[in-house]
């Protein structure tokens, strides 16, 4: 299971002007379809839990590579929307584009009252705004209000575990899932005509964890200066290695989903060895 935190880093011009967006939208939202017309209805124990909240106000639908339920018709346009062009931006940062899709993912959207209960049943942290597991997504999200990068965030695990499998280290699974986030959400902005660059929450020197720690970290921090520390500073580490090359970076990753170790797939792929 993967949770994002609460939003790191507010997309400036996500705030600025969520109705102009919405009404500069030109993709067709997806069409409503009953519940049993759907190409698959297997749901996990989450997914089930999630529809029994509100069983007869949900609506269902589908695109190309997601399932969608929701409550909202002009929530799931924008939903299907930035979930379609993230996948694709992202199968592409991994060179996956042509990869078909054999199994949709579903995408659960819960208003606020929906979300606290499911939060509270799921037994998630208070700060969650939006949680992967399995073939799953679960967001909160109403209408046009600005979400900053939680779908981006969650999409990125998905689109991750369905390439490299779940033997993903923590630091990576999550720091690749922030980076992607806000490169994610740049992009999206940029492609509708808007001035948009990716913006990142920073951290002081002393909030800093030690390499061979970060790196080996199979649980998250107990406390939450520390988390947001984890994710600022996975994120970091993830855009410094994105930037020595995308092939290389590739390969580092998928070195790493195989269970090589950090320092072993430093030395392999990057030529370099930590003292």
């Amino acid at each position: 299971m993967n949770l994002s935190l609460p939003t790191l880093a507010l997309i400036a011009t996500l705030l600025a002007a969520p109705r102009l967006l919405a009404q500069s939208l030109k993709e067709d939202g997806p069409t409503e379809v009953p519940f049993q017309s759907l190409s698959s209805t297997t749901l996990g124990a989450f997914g089930r839990t999630a529809l029994a909240l509100n069983p007869d106000s949900f609506k269902h639908a589908e695109s190309a590579n997601f399932i969608y339920h929701y409550f909202d018709p002009i929530t799931a346009k924008q939903v299907a929307t930035e979930a379609e062009f993230f996948f694709r931006t992202i199968a592409k940062d991994f060179g996956r584009e042509n990869e078909a899709v054999e199994q949709k993912a579903h995408i659960f959207m819960l208003p606020d009252k929906e979300w606290e209960e499911f939060k509270r049943g799921a037994s998630l942290d208070p700060w969650t705004g939006g949680m992967h597991t399995g073939n799953e997504l679960f967001i909160t999200r109403d209408g046009e209000r600005p979400q900053g990068p939680t779908l981006g965030h969650e999409v990125g695990h998905l689109v991750v575990q369905r390439f490299f499998g779940d033997n993903i280290p923590l630091w990576l699974n999550e720091g690749y899932a922030e980076y992607i986030s806000g490169v994610l959400y740049a992009s999206y902005y940029r492609a509708r005509k808007y001035a948009a660059k990716p913006h990142f929450a920073g951290m002081t020197l002393e909030d800093y964890i030690p390499l061979e720690k970060l790196t080996t970290l199979t649980t998250y921090p107990a406390q939450e200066r520390e988390v947001a520390a984890f994710y600022i500073e996975s994120r970091k580490l993830v855009s410094f290695l994105q930037q020595r090359g995308k092939e290389l970076f590739r390969a580092f990753f998928a070195d790493l989903a195989k269970g090589t170790s950090f320092d072993s797939a430093v030395q392999s792929v990057y030529g370099v060895s930590r003292r």
